[in-house]
């Protein structure tokens, strides 16, 4: 890629095609790249193909740049459509208008995209606002087209000649992701004369005709000018909502004005973290990862002719005042995306929040996965995490008693069993204290998930003074200690009648395992490692299974999966033993090794997976949203939320010499490692001010305060101190409000 044209400051740092090399049956991140502002409600990507891997880095044509609202290829997009340019006669299907371009000559960042079509001898750019874009088309002489394109659904066109604008609506949808009311109103305004114009269907090509409806509707532009600037807006509301947003973001820039506006909200957004020292590698990774954490979940909302936020719900259909966000999977994102917003974007957490509380107020639930709307994706009640996480970290700005009321609605009704909402089996869970193997599937995921949930769910009671439901709670979050066998030393599936499943198998994967087997899943006890180390039979021996997963070879059996999934595929191409970082259960497990009294063996585990897993290429597995992304920012500053929900985070390994946080009311943490490499990955002490900080965990407070965290690195593990359970911050017995 042509980096040297790139503006100075972090954003120069970052490459969006990180994790895009990737299929159906191989992930190295499943990622898209994505051309957009933070968090922007629309985003773009060069399209190669239709599928949900619609872009293949290794394809050499084009078919055009996609607006595209896809958080995973496993979700699919929606109110997506497709522009490009083209010369001589019009072929305008995907296939038919594809053109070669060369990679090494292509740009594509976080703010601005641009390829020359080698077919057609025209260069087409995009740079992004929050809804909108510009897209420029240099043509040869003589001019060209522009074509815009939608995809399977309703869709609509209305061409203006004489006011140089389009007016569109497509209901595309990769699969019902919303109500029947869902559209994307799309406005577009040109700087040259329309010469020529014109709608099509497949083949069919409607000449000089100005509007039409019906399915997969496209049109083209066509221009004797040599260079056209095309603005364009999406709506979720209706077309009228889209040209305020094209006004309001747009309006008479030009191309560069907008494009360099996208480098500085990129810059000061990256900046929040300023890194020094460090590979080049070393700080590509780190950008790239922090982008990623960036874009998801995405805005859903507008503003009005008032300045006031509203959004269309894709909960009820409706039209509503205030603030929603959109396109996340919870089962991951909890892990390390809300943690990084609460340590360095607190602000836009706290819309992000209300945002999802909004959601709540119009669907009844939180989402299990939201895209935009329900989605039934994966388990659990995640969203009770992000909110404690907030709520003991001091993070406002949202309406707590509404979010609290839908979490313990998570808690206590029992949801949805298609998993769009709430927890499976819950009466099963509240009667026996497990989910039982022989009535539900993921029994063992269940079980664990709402006993870390019910933890989450003590710690908001507990802020807001609700003693009854703490209480309750508290107790339930000790539930994971009912699917733990001694004899196995696994957690495993129970029947009803309190039996155990039968057959087990340390490596079988699958039911009632959720993309995980036993090494994976046990650990699943963030919120009492010292529990879960007493159940394991203590320090010494949670150690020693610890390195033994990591030293068993990466063998495993598909279990109920019945065939070999990626994530297996992933496992065994990492060769980190039972150590799956390719998928988020074990994303906490390295991090263990501390509570274990081995915080050396943390420092030597995460500093390889930093270094041998993420690459400027690649990621280990799906990057999920920004999961793994935010996994290796977290790991690289040296400080990892072991239990969201927790206001603590578990001292790790810096990367960089020194980095820099920009935090809340101006204050700036530094956190510095001295003769930090890749030989000196153990710390040898660590002085918070100037003073010694003996622990292996610091507070959210603590480090929200600012001033200096300093490593003294060295080359060989430091003298071990051990930890008894009373110690750990981290515990049922001694966590903050949760005994």
């Amino acid at each position: 890629m042509a980096r040297d044209l790139l503006a100075d400051g972090p954003v120069r740092e970052v490459d969006p095609l990180q994790g895009t090399d990737s299929h159906h049956g191989f992930s190295r991140g499943n990622t898209l790249p994505l051309v957009a502002r933070p968090f922007g409600m629309t985003a773009w990507s060069p399209q190669t193909g239709e599928g949900g891997w619609f872009f293949d880095p290794r394809e050499r044509k084009l078919q055009g740049i996609r607006a595209t609202h896809q958080p995973s290829p496993w979700i699919g997009d929606y109110g997506h459509f497709v522009v490009m340019a083209q010369t001589g006669a019009p072929n305008l299907s995907p296939r038919g208008r594809a053109a070669a371009h060369r990679p090494e000559d292509t740009v594509i960042a976080p703010h601005w995209l641009r390829a020359t079509l080698l077919r057609y001898d025209t260069t087409i750019e995009l740079t992004p606002t929050e809804r909108c874009a510009v897209v420029r088309v240099r043509f040869p002489r003589g001019g060209g087209r522009i074509i815009i394109d939608t995809f399977a659904g309703a869709s609509s066109f209305a061409i203006d000649r004489d006011g140089r604008s389009l007016t569109a609506m497509t209901r595309a949808q990769d699969w019902k992701a919303t109500t029947d009311a869902f559209a994307t109103h799309i406005v577009a305004t040109c700087s040259a004369p329309i010469t020529g114009f014109g709608l099509f269907h497949g083949d069919e090509i409607w000449r000089d005709r100005a509007e039409h409806a019906g399915e997969r509707v496209g049109a083209f532009l066509e221009f004797a000018s040599e260079v056209v600037e095309l603005r364009i807006a999406t709506s979720f509301i209706d077309a009228a909502q889209a040209r305020l947003s094209l006004a309001r973001e747009i309006g008479e820039r030009p191309f560069d004005a907008v494009r360099a506006e996208g480098a500085t909200v990129w810059n000061d957004m990256l900046g929040r973290a300023a890194v020094e020292g460090g590979s080049d590698a070393e700080r590509r990774v780190f950008y790239s990862c922090l982008y990623r954490a960036l874009l998801f979940p995405r805005i859903w909302y507008e503003i009005d002719d008032a300045g006031a936020p509203r959004h269309h719900s894709p909960y009820d259909g409706g039209v509503h005042p205030g603030v929603l966000y959109a396109d996340n999977g919870f089962w991951d994102t909890y892990r390390t995306v809300y943690p990084l917003l609460a340590l360095l974007y607190p602000e836009r957490l706290a819309e992000i929040l209300e945002g999802w509380v909004q959601a709540a107020r119009e669907g009844g639930w939180f989402p299990s996965w939201s895209s935009p709307g329900y989605k039934g994706c994966m388990i659990g009640s995640h969203s009770d995490a992000i909110i404690a996480d907030a709520v003991v970290k001091g993070v406002r700005g949202f309406d707590l008693e509404a979010a609290y009321a839908a979490c313990r609605r998570n808690g206590t009704e029992p949801g949805d069993d298609g998993e769009r909402f709430g927890r499976r089996a819950l009466g099963d869970y509240h009667a026996l204290g497990y989910v039982p193997a022989d009535r539900c599937p993921g029994s063992v995921a269940r079980t664990l998930d709402n006993a870390y949930n019910d933890f989450c769910l003590a710690q908001i009671a507990r802020a807001l003074g609700r003693a009854e439901d703490h209480g309750v709670f508290a107790a339930r979050a000790a539930n994971y200690r009912n699917v733990f066998d001694a004899r196995v030393g696994f957690m495993r599936g129970r029947n009803a009648d309190g039996s155990w499943l039968e057959p087990f198998g340390e490596f079988t994967w699958g039911d009632p395992y959720i993309e995980c087997g036993p090494w994976q899943a046990t650990w699943a006890v963030p919120h009492d490692p010292a529990g879960l180390i007493a159940l394991l039979g203590g320090a010494e021996a949670a150690a020693a299974k610890l390195d033994r997963m990591l030293a068993l070879p990466p063998t495993f059996a598909a279990g109920s999966y019945g065939m070999e999934i990626h994530e297996m595929t992933e496992m065994a191409a990492a060769a980190f033993g039972q150590y799956a970082h390719s998928n988020q259960p074990v994303h906490h497990v390295l991090w263990l090794y501390a509570c274990a009294g081995r915080p050396d063996r943390t420092q030597h585990w995460v500093r390889r997976v930093l270094a041998e897993l993420y690459t400027p290429d690649a990621f280990p597995g799906d990057e999920d949203n920004g999961e793994m992304a935010s996994w290796y920012v977290l790991g690289a500053l040296g400080v990892f939320p072991l239990c969201p929900g927790h206001p603590t985070y578990v001292l790790g390994s810096p990367v960089f010499p020194k980095a820099t946080l920009r935090l809340a009311g101006g204050r700036r943490l530094v956190i510095t490692a001295e003769s930090t490499s890749r030989d000196r990955v153990y710390v040898d002490r660590v002085q918070r001010d100037g003073a010694e900080h003996r622990a292996l965990w610091i507070g959210h407070d603590d480090l929200m305060r600012g001033g200096e965290l300093a490593f003294t690195m060295a080359a060989t593990p430091a003298p071990l101190r051990t930890y008894g359970v009373d110690e750990l911050p981290f515990s049922l017995s001694t966590a903050a409000g949760a005994g």
